[in-house]
């Protein structure tokens, strides 16, 4: 579906890490930019100076960059509508809040907030509505007098029309708002400051964006603002009103909505625990869209060339971490071992890796990346797996040492040495065989026989492929710790 005249914004609050609904979000704009040939607008909702931050603001551009979602105009970029950051702005704001209320399509509304919870309590006790009842909608000058020499301050509030708003959601089909459900609200607080109700839309009118893809939870203001962008079309300020679509809802436990204080909904978190890009945004594109029938795993260029915002399923997406570990995981396996290694690296070294980097044998890690690249479900997993190779001596996991230790296990490690010993040490299929030999004697099959010597070389009951380990630890650090772990045992009988 190519058109280049498409343009999409996505546009984030610098407040806190960066949410996987939110990028989610950013995902499906750029999907659908990317698919059509259209625009990608990056713009920054920092206009709440309590909450937003210089560090959220970098941060969340190093999360997009760091997932590949590119953006054509905005921060960094520049583009013909700059500034892209709505602190920047202000000016603009304040000139068509002017021109709405000098031309009728907004008013000075001096209710307090007392007041109007007192007149919400009695509309919700007498079954109505409980929105703004248009107390100040019809003020004569008089009254507005009145009302300044009592020293009230006033908000700017929207007149919404007296007819029901009709329009077709790309995701849930045609929508209809009656009037009493969608009363008059605020565009500008009482000290000037523009409101979300008035910034967004009057930023999408100025930089031309065609189609409005957002999360489920703010459909209830799209009737609002698509009265907003006739007004300003009136006004001159906007050629048209956009398409909207609403994304479903990303789910945690429990039917939840997943909310920034589930621990899963940090991107921070799968960045640190090693997802690639890749496998993270496969994962995050099936939250309310599918690839096919018979396929969830696909590259970034294939999710591209299918991604079609009528395909976006309404219904509410259940976030499954095991399900994106999964396709994290094959998406590692997809990569090649030189692409894969070099994205281990950042686990290999402090503060993740528990070996000095002296000890850090390259040589040992390029030959033992190929078996670990089939084993991980995330990247962090590899310094867990590999540590054997690089520390002195094994990790001490007494949960492990329990398990495999049993009674016998001593005359099964003297054995599984002699035949380790004789052995030839170019050759994984041949220390196998020494080891199969060894539980031959003690009646025992290749997994039992296997678990001790794990242990002893490696401190853990799972790892990597244990005999190409112990082919790259080599015969003399092999055999010195089932010796150290024969000590043990025989200072522990």
């Amino acid at each position: 579906m190519a058109n280049a005249n498409v343009r999409v914004r996505f546009c984030p609050s610098p407040t806190g890490n960066p949410h996987v609904g939110l990028v989610r979000t950013a995902l499906f704009n750029w999907a659908f930019a990317r698919h059509t040939g259209g625009t990608m607008v990056l713009r920054i909702e920092d206009t709440d100076a309590a909450r937003d931050s210089e560090e959220s603001y970098e941060q969340l551009l190093d999360s997009l960059r760091w997932l590949g979602l590119d953006w054509d105009e905005g921060p960094e970029v520049g583009g013909p509508h700059a500034p892209y950051r709505q602190s920047q702005r202000m000016d603009l704001y304040a000139d068509v809040a002017g021109r709405l209320l000098a031309a009728g399509h907004a008013y000075h509304c001096y209710c307090t907030a007392e007041e109007l919870e007192v007149r919400r309590e009695a509309a919700r006790a007498a079954g109505r509505p409980s929105g703004y009842d248009g107390q100040c909608r019809d003020l004569t000058a008089e009254q507005r007098a009145a009302y300044e020499e009592q020293g009230r301050s006033s908000i700017v509030r929207f007149r919404m029309p007296d007819e029901s708003i009709t329009f077709t959601d790309l995701v849930r089909g045609e929508l209809t708002f009656t009037p009493e459900n969608v009363p008059d609200y605020g565009i500008v607080r009482a000290n000037g400051a523009p409101l979300y109700t008035l910034v967004n839309p009057v930023d999408d009118a100025l930089m031309g964006i065609t189609h409005v893809l957002r999360g489920e939870d703010l459909l209830s203001s799209t009737p609002r603002q698509i009265a907003l962008y006739k007004a300003l079309i009136e006004l001159g300020v906007a050629k048209e009103v956009p398409s909207f679509g609403h994304l479903p809802y990303v789910m945690g436990e429990g039917n939840k909505k997943l909310s920034k204080r589930d621990p899963q909904s940090s991107l921070n978190l799968y960045r640190e625990r090693g997802f690639l890009p890749e496998g993270l945004l496969n994962y995050l594109s099936l939250l309310g869209w599918s690839f096919s029938a018979d396929q969830d795993v696909f590259s970034v260029a294939e999710l591209v060339e299918k991604f079609d915002i009528a395909d976006v399923n309404a219904n509410p997406a259940r976030f499954d971490l095991k399900k994106a570990e999964a396709i994290n995981a094959d998406h590692i396996r997809r990569i090649d071992v030189a692409a894969f290694a070099e994205a281990c690296e950042p686990w290999l070294r402090a503060p993740y890796a528990n070996w000095a980097p002296e000890q850090f044998d390259r040589a040992a890690w390029e030959a033992i990346a190929p078996y670990a690249q089939t084993r991980l479900t995330v990247l962090s997993d590899i310094t867990a797996n590999v540590d054997f190779l690089f520390l002195a001596e094994p990790v001490e996991d007494e949960a492990s040492w329990t398990k495999a230790m049993k009674p016998g296990a001593a005359e099964l490690l003297t054995t599984a040495r002699e035949k380790l010993a004789a052995a030839d040490w170019s050759s994984a299929d041949s220390l196998k065989e020494a080891v199969l030999a060894a539980g031959e004697v003690h009646g025992l099959k290749l997994g039992k026989a296997q678990a001790p010597v794990r242990v002893a070389v490696t401190g853990r009951t799972v790892g990597l492929p244990l005999f190409e380990s112990l082919e790259i630890l080599g015969r003399e650090r092999t055999l010195a710790r089932i010796d150290a772990a024969l000590a043990k045992l025989a200072a522990a009988a």
